[in-house]
C-alpha cells in the first residue's frame, strides 16, 4: 500500500481509483469535495508535501496561464483584465506548478497541457512532459491531449484504446465535449474533472510500481 496525495483534485475520481487499488488514498483542493469524503481535505496541497507522501499525484493544476492555447492573453489581455494581470498570474501559476514538481516526494505525476515558452522559462528544473495521452486511450469516449510531467514513473500504457469516429459525425461531435463546451460559471470546473478509465489506469499501474518499490 502506498500514501497518495491527488492535489488539485475535488471530484475525487483520481482519489478514488487509488482507493480500489487498496492505497491510503487521499484529495486536497480549495474547494470542498463534490462526494463528501472524509478523505479530502480542503486546502492548499502545498502545506501537505512534507508529510512523507509515497507518491504525488497532481490531477489537474490551474493552468490557464501556463498553456499555450492562452499565451496570446500576455500581450492582449482579455476584456476587464491587463497585461500586468496576465503576466502575474502567469507567474503565480508557474509557481504553483515548480511546488509540486520538486516537491520532496520520489514518485510525481502532474497533469498538464502543452506549455508556452515562457511558461517553461519560470518552472524550476523544467522537464518536457514524459508523454501526451488521449482519454479514449483507457476506455474514455473523449478527445483531450492529456500530457503526463512524470519523475521516477513510467509512461501509462493504453488499457482500452477505442476507434475515434469520423470528422463531422454526430459522434465525432460528442466526443469533443471538452472543446466544444460553451462559456459559463462552470466550465473551468467542469473541464478539469478527470477521465475514469485514465484515473483507474494511473492508479493500477503507477499504484503498482510505488508498491513495489516501497516493498523491496
Amino acid at each position: 500500500m502506498a500514501s497518495v496525495l491527488v492535489a488539485c483534485e475535488y471530484s475525487g475520481t483520481v482519489r478514488n481509483a487509488f482507493l480500489r487499488e487498496g492505497h491510503d488514498a487521499w484529495s486536497c483542493d480549495l474547494l470542498p469535495s463534490d462526494d463528501g469524503s472524509n478523505r479530502h481535505i480542503i486546502g492548499d496541497a502545498r502545506d501537505l508535501l512534507n508529510d512523507g507522501w509515497d507518491l504525488l499525484m497532481v490531477a489537474h493544476p490551474p493552468c490557464t496561464r501556463l498553456c499555450n492555447s492562452g499565451v496570446r492573453w500576455l500581450h492582449a489581455a482579455p476584456r476587464g483584465k491587463t497585461t500586468d494581470q496576465m503576466w502575474a498570474e502567469l507567474d503565480e501559476g508557474a509557481a504553483l506548478f515548480s511546488d509540486f514538481w520538486n516537491a520532496p516526494i520520489e514518485r510525481i505525476a502532474i497533469e498538464n497541457p502543452v506549455m508556452h515558452k515562457h511558461a517553461k522559462a519560470r518552472i524550476r528544473n523544467y522537464r518536457p512532459p514524459a508523454q501526451t495521452v488521449q482519454p479514449w486511450w483507457f476506455g474514455d469516449p473523449a478527445f483531450k491531449a492529456t500530457g503526463f510531467y512524470l519523475k521516477n514513473l513510467p509512461p501509462l500504457a493504453p488499457t482500452a484504446k477505442l476507434t475515434p469516429p469520423a470528422k463531422g459525425t454526430d459522434a465525432h461531435k460528442r466526443w469533443s465535449w471538452v472543446h466544444r463546451m460553451p462559456p459559463g460559471p462552470d466550465r473551468a470546473r467542469e473541464r478539469a474533472r478527470f477521465f475514469p478509465g485514465m484515473a483507474a489506469a494511473m492508479a493500477s499501474q503507477w499504484g503498482d510500481v510505488a508498491k513495489q518499490e516501497i516493498a523491496a
